[in-house]
């Protein structure tokens, strides 16, 4: 059962970078945005309902799910979006991978919790692929596609931020569903005041390719992936069900390559695993890299 679980998380989240792709065109990101969350939203209250796991908290914890909104669910999926015009959604998915890097640096940053040396190996080798990404799409394509990357980091180090946040909810013995739906919920009323803002309007594309990648992204992505997720952590721990940010990019990029028409240069071709190998780094239990050490 749990590889079941780990394969649909897997499935789900690479196939979503390629969902947001679909989603690009007529409808203003910010709207096809709200109307992810909105849906998602509901369908997380449902099942908390559903399974009577909804949990009461005080109005003065609601600062943090505002917080938590805004990070996960509101600004760093208005950077994905925004990168998505510029580069592939394969690219967008590795790049997002390198959280665990922002991970670790904020930890250090707000927390003062010096990261392991396999961490900094990992961030090392995260950067150097980074930079090779960098020179790869400014050679090729211009300034335009590196400002897609710099947003896919911006987009990713909100999501770090929100980390921490999630974090710090949990430590007063909220958990982490009840959380996620009432940040989703914040998260989602700040987006509708954004629509409202610009006169972007609510209504969606009529079309069977948006509407289906908005239900895949609202059920499967956000709510079914998640829930997934949750449950993979629950019985083989945090540090072995984060290789799902290894593997999920790898079947972005082979779509981004068939159905995008990517073209790998020799800049991505050595860009792209390394960002990936220093992911598997900062994944690899310390008890295993003590016995690669020579005595």
């Amino acid at each position: 059962m749990t590889a079941i679980l780990f394969i649909i998380v897997v499935l789900a989240w690479g196939l979503s970078w390629y969902g947001i792709h679909l989603q690009l065109g007529p409808v203003p990101a910010d709207t096809s945005i709200f109307l992810r969350f909105f849906l998602g939203t509901i369908m997380l209250w449902l099942w908390l309902w559903l399974t009577k796991r909804w949990q009461p908290v005080s109005w003065r914890q609601h600062r943090w799910f505002a917080a938590l909104g805004m990070c996960l669910f509101c600004v760093n999926f208005q950077c994905f979006y925004a990168a998505e015009a510029y580069i592939p959604s394969g690219i967008v998915s590795v790049v997002f991978s390198l959280a665990t890097v922002f991970n670790a640096g904020n930890q250090w940053l707000y927390h003062g919790i010096r990261p392991a040396p396999r961490v900094v190996a990992g961030a090392a080798l995260g950067t150097c692929g980074v930079g090779l990404l960098f020179a790869d799409q400014l050679q090729l394509q211009g300034t335009q596609t590196a400002l897609g990357i710099a947003l896919a980091l911006a987009g990713t180090y909100c999501f770090s931020l929100g980390n921490l946040v999630s974090r710090r909810i949990t430590a007063e013995g909220i958990t982490l569903p009840n959380a996620v739906a009432r940040a989703m919920a914040w998260g989602t009323l700040v987006l509708a005041g954004g629509v409202v803002l610009r006169g972007h309007g609510f209504a969606p594309e009529w079309s069977a390719q948006y509407l289906g990648a908005l239900l895949y992204l609202s059920v499967i992505a956000s709510v079914v992936a998640f829930l997934a997720y949750l449950s993979v952590v629950a019985r083989i721990g945090p540090e072995r069900a984060a290789y799902v940010t290894v593997i999920s990019p790898i079947i972005a990029l082979t779509l981004s390559t068939v159905l995008e028409g990517y073209a790998w240069s020799l800049y991505a071709m050595l860009g792209l695993p390394l960002i990936l190998a220093g992911n598997v780094v900062i994944f690899l239990p310390s008890y295993r890299l003590q016995r690669l050490k020579p005595v």
